[in-house]
């Protein structure tokens, strides 16, 4: 198991830094280095824990539905994504995210 930096900047600003392993969702490794963020349904559905990639890699192969333009706008769901370099995140974006699925006909749930 490889490990890696990840450093999460809330809307307000703050900053938290915490390690993460290959193998382990970042959202879990986030909570182990007791920080708390933004979940709901906990598989890549709901679209609550949606960050922004602002530099690195996240492996999406275990969310439910991550779609390549999800990719190609550098969103993340980081309750299924596990770090695959050190990162740079923007958490809070799940409007922006449900934004980018609405413009390309992709399923966005409404309840969050």
């Amino acid at each position: 198991m490889r490990r890696f930096t990840v450093k999460v900047q809330l809307p307000d600003g703050t900053v938290h830094t915490f390690e993460a392993g290959s193998d382990v969702y970042i959202l879990d490794a986030a909570r182990l280095a007791g920080t708390e963020l933004p979940s709901l349904c906990e598989r890549g559905w709901c679209l609550t824990c949606a960050v922004r990639v602002l530099e690195g890699e996240v492996d999406q192969s275990d969310s439910l539905r991550y779609y390549p333009e999800d990719r190609e706008a550098g969103f993340a769901l980081i309750c299924t994504g596990k770090a695959r370099s050190d990162l740079c995140l923007l958490a809070g974006q799940t409007a922006a995210m449900r934004e980018n699925r609405d413009r390309h006909g992709l399923p966005a749930p409404r309840g969050t």
